[in-house]
């Protein structure tokens, strides 16, 4: 890019809404020899709207050794690329991550232009807490890995946020009901800044029926923010028929459900307790 040495620029684009491209990104879209695309054919008509004359390349999950091996011959070659994914920022459960790691290990410079990114979008738009936020991305697909998952994040004073496919969304809030319990407060995103653009705000329990209640809501990319976990009377008394139970000589297992059919706690805080009790005692 004119006299600058030649660099990896990570361009956040739009989520939807072409106005939300920023006027670096669209500079640096027209300046840049390359551009490392997750989708070269979803990706074409934003350079065409920027006027952008850059080459594209594919640089997506299953191709980012290879991508990031041509990145860096193009770099060492004097030209600068612009990594771009369908999306939001490069890197953010997206691919970008390792070409990014790759390219720093050449030497070459890497250049964020930042720009949008749907957990924040979704964040400033929840009304939620965000002063302690853990970022879990998208959850395993397979029901008992999405259930081990959960049940390490149920005791985290922390707001969550979920990515989430349509086609696993019912599953995943069922899996967030089993795991934190139907009290604490979702908040499901879909389609940000887009046409059809959804906030919607409810306790997890009343969440599948929201859901149910018209098929569009199950339409479109999904964040789920979930509210952090806080300390209850119900919660200490779950730890106490627990704690009677496995003294007992109960089964983990058993022993999480009756102390869940009598207190009514949530199984997967139940179990987060158990499991933290089985490594550093009660």
């Amino acid at each position: 890019m004119t006299d600058e040495s030649p660099a990896l620029y990570v361009v956040a684009t739009p989520l939807g809404h072409l106005g939300d491209l920023t006027q670096r990104a669209i500079e640096v879209l027209r300046r840049v020899a390359w551009v490392a695309a997750e989708d070269t054919r979803h990706s074409a008509p934003l350079l065409r709207h920027c006027a952008a004359s850059a080459r594209l390349l594919p640089a997506h999950e299953h191709n980012e050794e290879s991508a990031a091996q041509q990145i860096v011959a193009r770099l060492a070659g004097g030209e600068s690329v612009a990594l771009v994914v369908d999306a939001g920022t490069p890197g953010i459960s997206d691919p970008g991550a390792r070409v990014v790691s790759r390219v720093r290990a050449a030497g070459y410079r890497v250049v964020p232009v930042p720009g949008p990114c749907a957990a924040v979008v979704a964040l400033s738009a929840a009304g939620v807490d965000a002063r302690h936020v853990l970022f879990y991305g998208f959850l395993p697909s397979k029901a008992t890995q999405r259930a081990n998952a959960l049940r390490g994040l149920v005791r985290l004073p922390y707001t969550l946020v979920f990515y989430e496919a349509p086609h696993r969304l019912l599953a995943t809030v069922d899996a967030l009901a089993e795991a934190f319990g139907p009290a604490r407060t979702l908040v499901v995103a879909r389609e940000l800044t887009k046409v059809f653009e959804q906030i919607h705000s409810c306790r997890i329990g009343e969440a599948r029926a929201w859901l149910l209640a018209d098929a569009n809501r199950q339409r479109g990319e999904f964040v789920l923010i979930v509210s952090a976990a806080e300390a209850t009377i119900e919660d200490a008394a779950g730890e106490r028929v627990l704690k009677l139970l496995l003294g007992e000589g109960l089964p983990l297992t058993r022993a999480v459900r009756l102390a869940h059919e009598i207190t009514g706690v949530a199984r997967g805080t139940l179990y987060a307790t158990a499991l933290r009790w089985q490594e550093n005692g009660p």
